[in-house]
């Protein structure tokens, strides 16, 4: 078994990053939408020299949504990845051969999410971090098995993007883990005895969460008292929910949605004088940052989320601060994940030996060879390791916003 921990100062890259600036030629990634015909400056170092004597780099591609509502998260992917990859070419690549980047829109669109895989293709891509959200996941899922194209995916937290696709692996925990984690949570640590539940059952993410968590909630010392779903046609009124959590004395709503519309969730709930404890999954990691959106009222809200930006270890501190220099942001979760999804990448391509120059059917047939053998320390998890069918293994922490930040539960 292989251990792989990240060497490098971030702070310093961070400074290197504001130093050379993104659209200099020196720039070591592309991360705009460019179309599949534009070549990137990638493949050069800071003194434009090719990656290895025969101009050859890893072309890595990412996908998600950079535009729309849920880009929040695609943002932060795309960033997660672009910080990492700086990184690993700033302290000469891997094993000597730097890494080319591009990263495509898909607006959280099926559709459009398989177009930015055919681009990226076009582009010449080898390996591809993405796709952001699961729905678009499972769709470019099918299409990377069918070219046995290495994909790892740093949020695409359904079972169905790793299912018959084996060469399809998540930095994510899948929603069936997340759905039993948050109900072993609640009941083992006693937040609660009557639970409702509101969720999109037109959302794969959402309803895979919510029946694997009344299954475990069966186990748990607490009552579900309500379960009402919401589907994509109709996610801007939530009264008829709130009502019957509040009519049926829920003291904590599980919310295994995403932010936007969690959001909304606590302002009507804070409108009909409905104060229970809220309660979700790493989908609500950026509720904090919803425009217009009172952030007092996800004051004390939980969730489960393998990573936390105040956390006090030395590689969090360090991340937290390169990414808001790079970025003027505070990264998130996903943002972290796909960090370590690169870094997952080196750790797999060094284990494998494998170079640019093999095809990439070849390249992904070693690499998920070596996923099963390496393990990888990185922000998300310690020692994360992967099963036969690609879903990691890493243990989630919970979370609660106090005094508008993320703070771990102890």
């Amino acid at each position: 078994m292989k251990k792989f921990k990240k060497g490098m100062s971030l702070v310093l890259v961070a400074a290197m990053i504001m130093l050379v600036g993104c659209s200099s030629s020196t720039n070591t990634n592309t991360s705009d939408n460019s179309s599949s015909n534009e070549s990137a400056e990638a493949g050069t170092s800071e003194a434009g020299e090719t990656s290895a004597s025969n101009g050859s780099v890893f072309k890595i591609g990412a996908i998600g949504p950079s535009t729309g509502g849920a880009a929040v998260y695609g943002l932060a992917v795309q960033n997660g990845a672009d910080l990492a990859i700086k990184e690993i070419n700033a302290a000469g690549g891997i094993n000597g051969t730097l890494i080319e980047y591009n990263f495509q829109d898909d607006e959280c669109d099926n559709e459009k999410s398989i177009n930015a895989y055919n681009t990226l293709k076009d582009w010449g891509m080898q390996m591809l971090v993405g796709s952001t959200t699961s729905g678009c996941c499972i769709a470019v899922a099918a299409e990377s098995a069918n070219d046995n194209l290495f994909q790892i995916t740093p949020s695409g937290s359904s079972v169905d993007c790793i299912n018959s696709n084996d060469n399809v692996y998540q930095v994510c925990f899948t929603d069936p883990n997340q759905g039993v984690g948050a109900a072993q949570y609640i009941g083992e640590h006693a937040v609660a005895q009557k639970v409702a539940v509101i969720y999109d059952s037109s959302d794969v993410y959402s309803s895979g969460i919510y029946e694997k968590f009344v299954q475990e909630a069966a186990n748990q010392p607490f009552e579900i008292v309500s379960a009402e779903a919401f589907t994509a046609d109709n996610k801007t009124d939530f009264s008829v929910q709130l009502q019957k959590a509040k009519d049926t004395g829920a003291e904590l709503v599980f919310l295994p949605i995403y932010y936007t519309e969690a959001s909304l969730i606590l302002t009507q709930a804070a409108a009909m004088d409905y104060a229970p404890k809220f309660f979700g999954c790493d989908g609500l990691d950026g509720i904090l940052n919803v425009e217009n959106f009172d952030t007092a009222l996800a004051e004390g809200v939980m969730l489960l989320t393998p990573f936390a930006a105040d956390a006090e270890d030395d590689a969090t501190k360090a991340f937290v601060s390169a990414y808001e220099a790079a970025y003027g942001d505070t990264p998130n979760q996903f943002a972290a994940d796909a960090y370590d999804a690169v870094y997952i990448l080196k750790a797999a391509i060094e284990k494998s030996g494998a170079t640019p120059e093999e095809s990439v059917s070849d390249l992904c047939e070693k690499l998920k060879g070596a996923m099963a053998e390496i393990t990888v320390d990185g922000l998300t998890g310690e020692a994360m390791s992967w099963d036969a069918d690609g879903a990691v293994n890493k243990a989630p922490k919970a979370m609660e916003i106090v005094n508008g930040n993320y703070s771990l539960i102890q």
